[in-house]
């Protein structure tokens, strides 16, 4: 990819969507500190102006203890407006940490307010494996457990993590609505493609600048439009969970810069064999990744559909 090229084209899509397409004056975009959401809101500063892009920091109790500097960073090397909303209270108020943590007591009955916990998933390589989301929790003397989930333990602390995502946009469409602005939703290739977003949370949006540019581009984009060292070395984070986790061990169980070039090998049509020297996989390996990627795109296809109509409507 000619990163400089890149940028262009995108900045003058943004612009006509934007502003014509859409008919909005700018753009509100959720700064999480990360590589993806900086590079969105660098493309708005560049396609409109940055005094017409507003970035929202939006920490809570659980967020890592960089993120709010990190988004000021981000805000303050883009000469971007900030405004941060800490979204801790609406989060006790929909009962988000309440829930989850009952949902974990259901396989860790020791379980208490205060210790902290992640959800992972074991790695894709090395053979044929039952492949089931566990829970790690850590108690404030830093002793660890980790218990696989049940179905419904997993299917209870997703939801009541995905308030987090969920809420982070209704504030971001409070600032859209006030100012006449489009929501710009930040997520990559690997991640739009692989079904990793929240459905009206974090897959909600008016434009999203980057859903057809890979994890690895993202990073040559960034660097093209100067975003700082510190988010540019950061690795990638889920930033929900309490214990600090990275995006491989949640949902992808391989590095970007691996499933990148698979994910591209496969849109491609190319077999399991041509990709294992630039992976340094296996062929089984690439197979089975090949294949998780598949299922991934079945299993989360609903979170791409609009909402489902039961008749045609007639045209007017």
């Amino acid at each position: 990819m000619h990163a400089e090229k890149a940028i262009e084209e995108i900045t003058s899509s943004l612009r006509e969507i934007v502003h014509h397409t859409l008919r909005r004056r700018g753009a509100v975009v959720g700064l999480s500190g990360g590589i993806d959401s900086t590079v969105a809101a660098a493309l708005c500063a560049h396609a409109l102006g940055a005094e017409r892009v507003l970035g929202l920091s939006m920490p809570e109790r659980e967020s890592a203890d960089e993120t709010p500097g990190l988004s000021l960073r981000a805000a303050q090397s883009l000469g971007i407006d900030l405004i941060v909303e800490d979204i801790t209270p609406a989060l006790e108020g929909l009962g988000c940490y309440r829930r989850r943590d009952a949902a974990v007591r259901t396989v860790i009955a020791e379980y208490e307010p205060g210790w902290k916990s992640k959800i992972v998933l074991p790695s894709l390589l090395g053979g044929e494996r039952l492949r089931t989301f566990a829970v790690v929790v850590e108690s404030p003397n830093g002793e660890h457990v980790h218990r696989r989930l049940t179905a419904q333990a997993y299917r209870d602390i997703l939801a009541a993590t995905n308030f987090k995502q969920r809420v982070r946009k209704v504030v971001e469409y409070h600032h859209a609505d006030r100012m006449d602005y489009a929501v710009v939703g930040t997520p990559n290739r690997l991640e739009y493609d692989q079904g990793f977003f929240v459905k009206n949370g974090d897959g909600a949006a008016d434009v999203k600048p980057i859903a057809h540019v890979y994890k690895t581009q993202v990073y040559q984009l960034a660097e093209a439009l100067g975003v700082p060292d510190e988010i540019r070395t950061r690795p990638p984070t889920t930033d929900t969970y309490s214990l600090a986790q990275d995006q491989e061990e949640f949902y992808f169980s391989l590095s970007h810069e691996r499933l990148d070039l698979c994910l591209y090998a496969l849109n491609a049509g190319l077999r399991p064999a041509s990709v294992t020297a630039a992976t340094g996989l296996t062929v089984s390996d690439v197979a089975r990744v090949f294949e998780d990627i598949k299922r991934k795109r079945e299993a989360t296809r609903y979170l791409h559909l609009e909402a489902q109509l039961v008749a045609p409507l007639a045209s007017s």
